[in-house]
């Protein structure tokens, strides 16, 4: 993967080949950026700019062999780490090795994609993914090895905040002194849920959400979208490839995130003295608490911004406004005016405390229980 292939965050390729090119690579670095910014491909470009002693801005020279090897991501010196969990192949122990075939794939025919796209990759969409302790013992075998062609060795971890306490402090020697001519290359969203132990280690590189224009020409370039559906969909994308990719071919369909938005809210504004409408926000946690907690995990994040494009289009910001509900009878605009600076900030927090306790493997049928019994006073505040 070039550097010339990645979509934007020129400043960061420029500063990754500049120290590649004056031999000053730190021996551990942690790209944060939100989903869909190119954090991942960038840092096998990167990879592959080391190993392959690649020379220039474009990073087309080097060793042609080398390049070739990471076509298909086989190059023996170039390692990978991400989250896992055990499925129906996999019964127990699962590390990074055991699924290195999808994982191929999935990066080559999908670089910009998230968390959860991984998860259903792997079939394991019901459950929470981890770095495990078993991983960390893996780190450390494959670094123990001498470099197969005799220069670098790159550990790339991407969702390194999915790393569990214990693999971290099996791993904190090894980041703060690894052996000689060893690069880690840490990836994750938020700087917030990496351990301190971990994050005081690394040099920390930020990336920035992709401009629109940058979404929009790469779908006229390599989906052949239309210019201006292109930048109807980089606008609704907010930054985020991998959102726009989906958005083109309507692979969001699996869940009706939609539906469930508009479905609870309806309930939430009839419970008001309605004892039958309490009956359904219950059947609605039930429904949801089915559906594993990655996908509960993406619902919340998703009415999250629902309810913030409400606020916005309530103050009249309407050029900040991308979404566009498809439900029959829901108008944004007669949404809106619920959504005020008298209930946003409690309804984000109750929002935020539902993740973060389904999170950590809270029973979600309370917590979302509790949220929509929460939600019915909080629609309803003048």
């Amino acid at each position: 993967m070039l550097f010339s292939q990645i979509l934007g965050q020129d400043h960061i390729k420029s500063h990754l080949a500049t120290s590649a090119d004056s031999g000053r690579i730190p021996h551990a670095q942690l790209f944060i950026g939100p989903e869909g910014s190119g954090t991942l491909p960038l840092a096998i470009a990167y990879a592959q700019y080391i190993l392959c002693s690649n020379t220039g801005g474009e990073n087309q020279g080097g060793n042609a062999a080398c390049n070739l090897k990471f076509e298909h991501f086989a190059h023996p010196d170039l390692h990978f780490v991400f989250p896992v969990a055990t499925n129906s192949d996999v019964k127990s122990h699962p590390v990074s090795a055991n699924f290195l075939k999808q994982w191929r794939e999935f990066i080559t025919e999908t670089p910009y994609a998230g968390l959860f796209d991984w998860y259903k990759k792997i079939d394991i969409a019901n459950k929470q993914g981890q770095i495990g302790v078993d991983e960390a013992t893996e780190i450390m075998k494959a670094l123990s090895l001498k470099a197969y062609e005799g220069g670098y060795k790159v550990m790339i971890i991407w969702m390194a905040d999915k790393m569990n306490t214990a693999t971290a402090n099996k791993l904190l020697k090894l980041l703060e002194e690894p052996p000689q001519k060893t690069v880690f290359i840490l990836i994750a969203e938020s700087q917030d849920d990496i351990l301190q132990t971990i994050l005081s280690r690394c040099q920390v590189l930020q990336f920035n959400a992709l401009p629109e224009k940058v979404i929009a020409d790469a779908l006229v370039s390599r989906e052949n979208t239309s210019p201006n559906a292109a930048m109807k969909l980089a606008h609704q994308a907010q930054g985020n490839y991998n959102k726009a990719l989906h958005l083109l071919h309507k692979t969001e369909d699996e869940f009706p995130f939609e539906e469930w938005f508009i479905m609870w809210v309806r309930a939430a504004f009839r419970a008001k003295g309605n004892a039958a409408a309490i009956h359904d926000l219950i059947s609605w946690s039930e429904q949801i608490a089915g559906i594993g907690r990655e996908a509960q995990k993406q619902f919340l994040n998703y009415c999250i911004d629902m309810f913030r494009q409400a606020m916005l289009l309530n103050y009249g910001a309407k050029p900040l406004v991308y979404m566009e509900p498809t439900v029959d009878n829901f108008k944004l605009e007669k949404f809106a005016p619920f959504v005020n600076g008298t209930n946003i900030v409690e309804i984000f927090k109750e929002l935020s405390d539902a993740l973060y306790h389904i999170e950590r493997n809270g029973n979600a049928k309370i917590i979302l229980t509790d949220l929509s019994i929460k939600l019915t006073r909080l629609i309803h505040r003048k």
